[in-house]
């Protein structure tokens, strides 16, 4: 089974408090470590936290608002300073590309290791072999989106009773067509995959909103996640306020949660007017019960449904 992990690297909004940095989520999945944005301060929550910035693959940015991008540069540099050599890549919207020219070119610094910047787009899909990204515009102001990694199909549960009745031995045979192989038996039948094997399964969905206003299309894209993690800068008292700002409310997201029928709900992008999260789960739980505001540093591990 692959491991699947978030790590909360930053949970709050705007500028950082003493208890909370600026936007920052990990995937850790197997040895690869996803990011989603990398707010000012993002190298040092790395070093904190049991992650390494080393592992980081793929950066992806919801929007160029400085509490989303601006640890950037520092990670970059920092990650040369440790003898980076493998190629880093970094998703964002159209300005992506200029916008790396921009941070690469700050000071006395080049790169030894390759870095390269690729702008996405609602609608598209990105293909990483066992899992995708896709991508859906938010309301948030200025040009913002929202990221779902979704694992790819798994295969169906092994059948061993049945595997056993056909002759097959256990060990590496099992193996292979646990792996999808057909595989040859030494009198010389081939037994294909699907003749031991149930149905295929559904892999682990995980969807970040960026920040944004309550969308409708929001469900459609989180319909069934694992995990949402969605924009809940204020609560409900703060509902005027906070669609000036372009971003959601605790209830608002929790409505997003419970009409998608996702698992859970992680509250992120709190504003620095609240010293804990609490005021905000309350108001989230008497909607989608099954929400949390997650504490910066607060690991997630993410399981396989049978």
């Amino acid at each position: 089974m692959t491991q699947l992990s978030i790590i909360f690297l930053g949970t709050g909004g705007s500028w950082p408090t003493v208890k909370r940095n600026v936007t920052s989520i990990a995937v850790k999945r197997a040895g690869e470590v996803i990011l989603f944005d990398c707010g000012e301060g993002t190298q040092r929550q790395f070093q904190k936290s049991k992650l390494s910035y080393m592992q980081i693959s793929k950066i992806f940015i919801t929007h160029f608002h400085g509490d989303h991008f601006l640890g950037l540069p520092g990670l970059i540099q920092t990650m040369q300073l440790n003898d980076r050599d493998i190629p880093l890549h970094i998703y964002g919207l159209k300005g992506m590309n200029k916008l790396l020219d921009q941070l690469l070119s700050l000071g006395y610094f080049k790169p030894n290791y390759k870095i390269i910047s690729h702008e996405v787009k609602e609608g598209n899909v990105l293909d990483f072999k066992e899992y995708l990204i896709r991508v859906l515009n938010v309301k948030h102001g200025v040009p913002t989106i929202a990221y779902s990694l979704e694992e790819k199909m798994r295969p169906g549960k092994f059948d061993k009773p049945k595997a056993l009745k056909l002759g097959i031995p256990e060990g590496p045979l099992f193996s292979k067509l646990q792996h999808g192989k057909t595989i040859t038996l030494k009198d010389g039948r081939k037994i294909t995959p699907d003749r031991v094997l149930g149905p295929p399964r559904k892999g682990r969905k995980i969807v970040i909103s960026g920040d944004t206003v309550p969308i409708d299309k929001m469900i459609g894209f989180a319909k069934d996640a694992d995990v949402l993690i969605h924009d809940a800068t204020f609560d409900s008292t703060f509902e005027d306020i906070s669609t000036e700002y372009g971003h959601s409310t605790a209830s608002q997201a929790a409505e997003i949660a419970k009409k998608a029928n996702v698992d859970k709900l992680f509250l992120t992008h709190i504003s620095p007017r609240y010293l804990d999260g609490s005021t905000l789960e309350d108001d989230a739980q008497k909607i989608f019960k099954n929400t949390i505001v997650p504490k910066d540093f607060q690991e997630i591990e993410i399981k396989l449904k049978k």
